[in-house]
């Protein structure tokens, strides 16, 4: 009769500690993430307002361009309209917005 060691079973335990590990780090750092974007201005467009420390709740002064942005859409997102996005942004051409393009929304 062949005896088995008792440390065959040692690799998958540490394989399945090594992976929730890796899950629970990964999941703390999203949540993490998630609930301070919440108080800082996005720079991904998520987010127009800014809370800060008092509580005073104030604009931002740019918006990036992500992927399927219209003009029309970014200033029903922002709450700022057409003509002073346009004046704003002089070299802007409304039909070729590029993603990852910052436009100015405010002075």
């Amino acid at each position: 009769m062949v005896r088995r060691s008792r440390w065959r079973y040692l690799a998958p335990i540490a394989l399945a500690a090594a992976i929730t590990g890796t899950y629970l780090i990964v999941h703390n750092g999203l949540m993490h993430n998630s609930s301070t974007s919440q108080s800082h201005v996005s720079t991904q467009g998520h987010s127009t307002t800014t809370t800060t420390r008092h509580g005073k709740t104030s604009k931002s002064k740019f918006y990036v361009v992500r992927p399927g942005d219209t003009l029309s859409g970014i200033s029903q997102k922002t709450g700022v309209s057409i003509q002073t996005i346009e004046a704003l942004n002089r070299s802007l051409n409304p039909n070729s917005l590029q993603t990852a393009q910052r436009l100015r929304l405010r002075r």
